[in-house]
């Protein structure tokens, strides 16, 4: 084979392998493990009693040492209801808890957010803001771990598995870090589950049993949320009920 030939054919193979790779789906981010607990930690909740939490009784307790939130046909939630730490707003932290529910409803974790009290709250006790959504549901896209707008204009403003970034423009998702089989791996059904949320100026994260499943950064120039108050959330409708324990806080 002559020289000329010799090139013509290195000039297809490379042109096949670029046009290959230029086909080829994107690849899931590598799986971020969480980080080691940082040191100081603060203690949340007492394990004992609801001291320095600020929800309605008749639905809040502490039960085997955890916090149980339960509605009933019974004693129903007027809206959606929280249970508010007392212990000031946060801004930058990061904290680690563990929780379990049933699959009637759906629950929360609220922070960096805003204690309502005007006529719009239908309870004592409505927070809106930034919420870490807890579920018992491993199925994509109902599953816990996703941030959503409560209260707010963007309903689900980052999805379980989403590297993702909300500009003046609206919503980009630039990444995939984990998909719903590997999820289903990943989540207990029925049983206690690790949450890990870190929020640090705009750029907030949240892992799922040691592993990364959300990473946003809200450029929002309006709507971003800076600081705000810490919360669990019963929701309103079918009767339901979630526990929460080992609740930690760093503040950053």
């Amino acid at each position: 084979m002559n020289r000329c030939a010799s090139c013509v054919l290195v000039i297809v193979a490379a042109s096949w392998i670029v046009g290959r790779a230029e086909a080829a789906p994107p690849v899931a981010d590598a799986p971020d493990a969480v980080h080691a607990e940082p040191s100081g930690m603060e203690t949340l909740f007492n394990g004992k009693d609801l001291a320095g939490w600020d929800g309605d009784p008749r639905l809040w307790t502490v039960r085997d040492g955890v916090i149980h939130g339960e509605t009933t046909p019974e004693n129903v939630a007027n809206g959606n209801t929280f249970l508010i730490w007392q212990g000031g707003e946060l801004g930058d932290f990061e904290v680690r808890l563990s929780f379990r529910c049933n699959a009637a409803n759906n629950s929360g974790i609220q922070y960096r957010s805003r204690r309502i009290t005007d006529d719009s709250a239908r309870n004592k006790w409505v927070v809106r803001g930034y919420q870490h959504e807890i579920r018992n549901e491993n199925a994509f896209p109902n599953v816990p771990g996703f941030i959503y707008d409560e209260g707010g204009k963007r309903a689900r403003i980052c999805q379980v598995g989403e590297r993702a970034t909300w500009d003046a423009d609206g919503k980009n998702v630039v990444g995939t870090l984990i998909d719903e089989h590997e999820f289903k791996e990943l989540m207990k059904l029925d049983d206690w589950n690790d949450v890990v949320i870190r929020a640090e100026g705009n750029h907030i994260r949240h892992w799922l049993n040691g592993r990364l499943i959300l990473d946003f950064t809200d450029n929002e120039p309006e709507l971003a949320l800076k600081n705000g108050v810490f919360a669990l959330q019963l929701h309103a409708g079918k009767p339901m009920w979630a526990e929460f324990r080992n609740m930690r806080l760093k503040r950053l």
